[in-house]
């Protein structure tokens, strides 16, 4: 009797889901190099009334074995995955923004020495001339400036370049890889634009910039947030208004479950 409630329950919670997924997809409609997440539902298991063989064949006149009648129980998100597709390029005035262009990730290091990944290039220079992060991670392949770094250049296939108090030509002082992933969908967001490697997306491959199918590196801009703030909330209006659906048909069962008890009265 109460199944109708179960199966709509299902849908309430993973509605849920997906309501939050698009809410934080558009809270980060600004965030550099963000990548918009998807949800992916799926139907539960069916449960299978089969006709009495006798009262069928009765009533089909036929040897043919009924097929009976299927009941869903309901639904729940199967798998989260990223939208990787590019973000738009936003055009800046500082040296040390840096913009993947295609295919790759810049390889960061967490404090306990473990890899993590990462679109958003909005790099700085810490107290002791390292490039890194805006939380102050270190790139895998750590570039030092040396003390009185007056110009940064940060060329397409990741060779970075310094220049001392405006004395001569910048010279080389580092080289910024990229990594990428047989199924980048696969890799697990852990917070702060970061990105950890899976069993679903597999080993990283690195490699520099422009070979080898890696992306180039384009200094002086960042990759926007791949989240289109209009798609996003066509996408909640239309989960809302199917949430509100199935509130009404469970407020609509209730009622009915009422009368039935009153006649039993």
């Amino acid at each position: 009797m109460f199944q109708p409630l179960y199966v709509a329950a299902t849908g309430l919670s993973a509605l849920q889901e997906e309501i939050v997924s698009i809410t934080n997809n558009l809270a980060n409609a600004k965030t550099v190099g963000f990548k918009k997440d998807r949800t992916e539902m799926e139907s539960l298991f069916y449960v299978e009334k089969s006709f009495k063989d006798h009262l069928y064949q009765a009533m089909a006149g036929t040897e043919t074995p009924p097929v009976g009648v299927e009941y869903g129980t309901g639904v729940r998100v199967a798998s989260t995955s990223k939208d990787l597709t590019q973000g738009a390029m936003d055009v800046t005035n500082n040296p040390l923004d840096v913009a993947i262009q295609g295919e790759g990730f810049f390889q960061l290091k967490m404090p306990d020495g473990s890899p993590a990944y990462s679109r958003a290039g909005n790099f700085h220079i810490d107290n002791d001339g390292n490039l890194v992060d805006p939380n102050g991670r270190l790139l895998e392949s750590a570039v030092v400036f040396p003390s009185g770094t007056t110009s940064v250049v940060i060329r397409q296939d990741g060779t970075v370049l310094a220049a001392v108090n405006n004395e001569g030509e910048p010279g080389e002082i580092g080289q910024i890889n990229l990594a990428r992933f047989t199924n980048p969908a696969g890799l697990k967001s852990i917070g702060q634009n970061l990105y950890q490697a899976t069993d679903a997306s597999g080993p990283p491959t690195t490699g520099v910039p422009t070979q080898d199918g890696f992306g180039s590196l384009n200094q002086f801009s960042l990759e926007q947030s791949n989240v289109d703030v209009i798609s996003e909330m066509m996408r909640m209006v239309m989960a809302q208004r199917i949430f509100d659906t199935v509130t009404k048909a469970v407020q609509s069962y209730s009622g009915m479950l009422a009368s039935l008890e009153r006649m039993k009265q």
